[in-house]
């Protein structure tokens, strides 16, 4: 499809039309379509802007749904499932909670995008170069970003431990592309004999492999990275309670659970062992006006006598994404945000539910929450592969949306009917669950998007999915963490910023990557073909293992004091590879042939 650019512009249509390559996978808009045939030639600037700004549109979708519905649904789903901080019988659910729950909300765009970019083989590259590109943008800019804003010691058991693990994720990826293929073997961390990749020998018949492999798998590997820090904080809390280790300092094993969670700071999850101060500036305060409103505002907005509102009026507030009071007293750069995420935050408060076990009311919202059993269920179905099942009809007459539909409305009556705006019922834990997968099925749809794009995007430009990948996907997925990290840093909490730069991307790559090619797989076909499209992709991952080897030997040299001189280092090297990978991309740096 990369032809069509050197076609007469006149032929670009028709190209597109008559080329298979030029078919998007999934995804409810043909953005080739539409920049080539919808678009006259000469207004194609006019089509890239257009295409840019629905670009960075989506990256808000995507983190509005991921912080305001997704994290908080994923947090009253391990509440219920006993798996919180407070949970007393079990003292190491906190980093079992941190290291899946936490890490999966966090992760939750950085996973989708991979998923998506890896359904597809002309899009895999997209894939790679986000998951290598965001690691190198973390922990080179964010981290060197950090110690420039606060110099700290950092905790040494977490910071090596994390490293060591994302280390060893790095190089399974670097014999993964080696090799050119993942097995079921190397996605799981099964070992199958006959399709294992170990060193190569040529017989007969070509090249086979050896029945044993050195290569461990992504999925097994982050099960077992999980099982070391429930170890480290079990070891680390004995050695607590017999006074081995003095009570002030805080360097457990969950050194990083409780980071990476800027969004999740907010959904009513108990802070660290230091407290994060109330003022948190991650836009949590918005959770007021995101179905929570102003009951939670303080005591001198409640009123004195209590009333009871009308199901029309909850409706209302429940669906008002701002608050007078609120926009009042925010700057004018928070309020033109706002304006461009309403739209999204009403969508979403329609169609996906909300609970919040730190409630006296468990956000239940009797209209709206019976509203939800009628669009959830929907939704759902209208972006699962596109819509293509919602439009499925039964014995060619009752379209499945109709059935939905009518299923969805008798539940929703009943549940109206038998059930108060007061109290909520026994079962509303499974809002949670239903938000969950809506709030999910969002972000796919998203993501799905994101990638056509982007794949367009490289189309017109002659850029590789690679490039995509390091740079506007990389850049969007890491944007919040980036501001959460270093706003954590200015609050006084540098060490918590700088674990979650080595601690949480650990997930993204391991789960990300070992997720996304195992729902490839089929019964018949156990291999996913990962083969790098240029010498960009060496350079990628051999850009992230030296920030890592740097990162590795440069902070226990310094005793883990890290300063100034360090965060610059660090940023001077993301500007340095940023240059080699750019000036690789447009063939200035290249591999001479023989």
């Amino acid at each position: 499809c990369w032809e069509v650019r050197k076609h007469n512009s006149s032929e670009w249509c028709h190209f597109i039309r008559s080329t298979p390559d030029c078919r998007l996978e999934g995804g409810f808009l043909d953005y080739l379509e539409g920049v080539f045939c919808v678009f006259p030639p000469r207004l194609l600037p006019l089509a890239v802007t257009l295409y840019a700004l629905w670009l960075l549109y989506l990256f808000i979708i995507l983190g509005v749904t991921a912080e305001k519905f997704f994290c908080p649904n994923l947090s009253a789903i391990s509440t219920n499932l006993k798996l919180s901080h407070n949970v007393a019988v079990f003292s190491l659910t906190s980093p079992l909670h941190g290291v899946t729950f936490l890490a999966f909300g966090n992760g939750a765009p950085d996973v989708f995008s991979a998923v998506v970019a890896f359904s597809d083989p002309r899009t895999a590259g997209l894939a790679v170069g986000a998951v290598f590109g965001a690691g190198v943008f973390v922990t080179t800019v964010v981290a060197g970003g950090i110690a420039l804003v606060k110099p700290f010691t950092a905790a040494s058991r977490p910071f090596l431990r994390d490293v060591i693990f994302y280390m060893v994720a790095v190089f399974l990826t670097f014999m993964v592309l080696y090799f050119g293929r993942i097995t079921l073997g190397e996605a799981l961390g099964e070992h199958h004999e006959w399709l294992e990749l170990g060193w190569w020998q040529e017989q007969s018949g070509g090249p086979v492999t050896p029945p044993c492999s050195p290569i461990p798998g992504y999925l097994g590997l982050y099960i077992f990275y999980v099982f070391t820090v429930v170890l480290c904080t079990w070891i680390h809390r004995r050695q607590r309670a017999e006074g081995l280790t003095p009570p002030g300092s805080w360097e457990p094993g969950e050194g990083h659970l409780t980071v990476s969670t800027g969004p999740l700071m907010s959904q009513g999850l108990p802070p660290p062992p230091s407290p994060l101060p109330p003022e948190m500036p991650t836009d949590a305060e918005e959770r007021e006006s995101l179905g929570t409103n102003s009951a939670d505002y303080g005591e001198e907005y409640r009123p004195l006598l209590p009333s009871r509102e009308s199901s029309l009026r909850i409706l209302a507030t429940a669906l008002s994404p701002l608050d007078h009071r609120k926009w009042r007293r925010k700057p004018w750069y928070w309020r033109l945000f706002k304006v461009f995420r309403v739209p999204v935050e009403l969508v979403l408060l329609l169609t996906v539910p909300v609970v919040d076990p730190d409630r006296d009311d468990l956000n239940w919202k009797r209209p709206l929450n019976c509203l939800h059993i009628l669009t959830s269920p929907l939704l759902c179905l209208l972006t699962l592969k596109s819509g293509t099942y919602g439009l499925y009809q039964i014995q060619g007459v009752f379209p499945v949306w109709a059935l939905v539909t009518l299923v969805g409305s008798v539940l929703a009556i009943i549940i109206f009917l038998t059930t108060s705006n007061e109290e909520p019922p026994k079962y509303h834990c499974v809002f949670a669950f239903l938000g969950f997968l809506a709030s999910a099925m969002w972000i796919n749809a998203a993501a799905t998007e994101l990638v056509n794009i982007l794949r367009t995007l490289g189309i017109i430009f002659q850029l590789s999915n690679t490039v995509l990948g390091l740079t506007l996907l990389a850049w969007g997925n890491s944007i919040g963490d980036t501001f959460s990290d270093l706003t954590m840093a200015r609050q006084g909490y540098p060490r918590m910023a700088f674990s979650a730069c080595f601690g949480g991307i650990i997930f993204n790559i391991l789960v990300g990557v070992g997720l996304g090619c195992l729902l490839q797989m089929t019964s018949s076909q156990l291999v996913v073909k990962l083969e790098p499209d240029s010498l960009l992709v060496w350079i990628l991952a051999g850009a992230l293992g030296l920030s890592l080897v740097f990162s590795f030997v440069s902070v226990p040299a310094q005793c883990f004091q890290l300063g100034k001189a360090y965060g610059i280092c660090l940023i001077l090297y993301y500007l340095a590879f940023l240059c080699v990978a750019l000036l690789t991309e447009f063939r200035v740096i290249h591999l001479s042939t023989v």
